[in-house]
């Protein structure tokens, strides 16, 4: 067989069913999650203006290596997006929404990486971000939204990791310090991290290279630098998620990948992923964004969830699996009178769901494809029937056979066993 001539580009894939079907499920769970707590959906554009992005850190990889831009034709520079706080919180800058405000989003960000087990360039995230107030109780409504969410999927080999980053009146002294440090030891750096130091201190501890894990490891600590109102937030934030049950592991040199985030910041681990990217999810405080913005100074929070990474995590847990999407009934028509076409559309009008088979096939044809189909029931009509206006009803699963019904009497026969 020829290979096609066309195929989905490197690090994109074609998601079929019953894949799709289990992605969808995923976010219509979330959704249910997020929207109990009075999230509204929100959607902003797939592209931007690159400036947008640019609030994400020049130091960091999103910026300096990963975003797909372009100059448009009207001279305007756009960079898809490669992640969706900026892109809501722009919405929220330009809109002005009352505060507190509330939303949860989904949808596909693009990011130019090296393809791997549930990264790709193309990817889907959810995610919720909240605007207005800068109540620690708030942080621990969002990390719980993400912990609640992974336990509706079933979930349980996942630990919170716990952070904070202080925010501009004490980071200062702590990248001073951070830099001392790194400087004072810059040969044991990786060149990569060498010259990562020399934009921000901070994105060296991100670093995942075998190199740099003996130096991150003996770094300052960010919570030794707090102010006693800072380490006071961090203390309710904790103390919020024990009284709601939630395990936490603090992890003092978490950063985040992204330059924005501010005190809280949090990241969600699937410890049955066999590998060392077992990231399932994260977030934080940016209590800056808005402004850099060109907005009012508004405190915010939030995370994104990647969906194909999420998904791995379920299959190592062997949970959520993929919906049905075999049809409750499906029609065999040899009748000659194309009796199919009214009666599965009458079928789906009541509720059920209904498949056919095509081309006017023998009635052999038709049940080894209503077999396939994994339907319930087999709604038959031959010559015999059409001359009665019946149908016979066979019951394709379990042992109650098969019986002759009126058309009339099909509905609400079916609504006995299906309902």
């Amino acid at each position: 067989m020829a290979s096609p001539s066309f195929q989905a580009p490197k690090g994109t894939r074609d998601i079929l069913p019953p894949q799709s079907t289990r992605q969808r499920a995923l976010i219509d769970l979330f959704a249910d999650v997020v929207e109990r707590a009075s999230y509204g959906a929100v959607s902003t554009p797939m592209f931007e203006d690159i400036g947008v992005f640019l609030r994400l850190g020049e130091a960091t990889d999103v910026v300096t290596k990963e975003m797909y831009d372009f100059v448009a034709k009207d001279g305007n520079h756009i960079a898809l997006r490669p992640e969706l706080t900026a892109s809501v919180v722009r919405a929220f800058v330009q809109h002005r929404p009352a505060t507190p405000w509330k939303v949860w989003y989904e949808g596909p960000q693009f990011r130019y990486e090296r393809p791997q087990a549930g990264r790709y360039r193309q990817f889907t995230q959810v995610g919720i971000e909240a605007l207005g107030t800068s109540d620690p109780e708030l942080d621990v409504e969002v990390i719980s939204l993400a912990a609640d969410f992974y336990k509706r999927l079933g979930l349980e080999q996942v630990t919170l990791l716990l952070n904070s980053l202080g925010d501009a009146t004490c980071r200062p002294g702590y990248l001073q310090a951070l830099e001392g440090y790194f400087r004072d030891n810059i040969a044991e750096l990786s060149e990569q991290s060498a010259l990562t130091l020399d934009i921000n201190p901070l994105r060296v501890l991100d670093s995942k290279r075998d190199q740099d894990q003996p130096l991150i490891d003996g770094a300052p600590l960010m919570v030794e630098f707090l102010t006693p109102e800072l380490a006071e937030h961090f203390d309710q934030v904790c103390k919020g998620l024990e009284q709601l049950g939630i395990a936490y592991t603090l992890s003092p040199r978490l950063v985040r990948g992204l330059d924005y985030y501010t005190l809280t910041t949090f990241e969600f681990a699937a410890d049955a992923l066999d590998t060392a990217q077992n990231a399932i999810g994260g977030g934080g405080r940016y209590d800056g964004l808005a402004e850099s913005l060109g907005g009012p100074d508004t405190p915010g929070i939030g995370f994104a969830l990647g969906v194909d990474r999420i998904l791995l995590a379920c299959d190592a847990e062997d949970t959520f699996p993929a919906p049905s999407i075999s049809p409750e009934v499906f029609v065999v028509d040899v009748s000659g009178a194309h009796v199919s076409l009214e009666l599965t559309h009458m079928l789906r009008e009541a509720g059920f769901t209904a498949d056919r088979a095509w081309d006017n096939r023998s009635m052999k044809a038709q049940m080894k494809v209503s077999d396939r189909s994994e339907a319930a029931f087999a709604i038959i009509i031959g010559e015999d029937e059409l001359a009665a206006d019946s149908v016979t009803v066979r019951d394709l699963r379990g042992d109650s056979g098969q019986r002759l019904l009126k058309r009339t009497e099909l509905i609400s026969y079916l609504q006995t066993q299906l309902r």
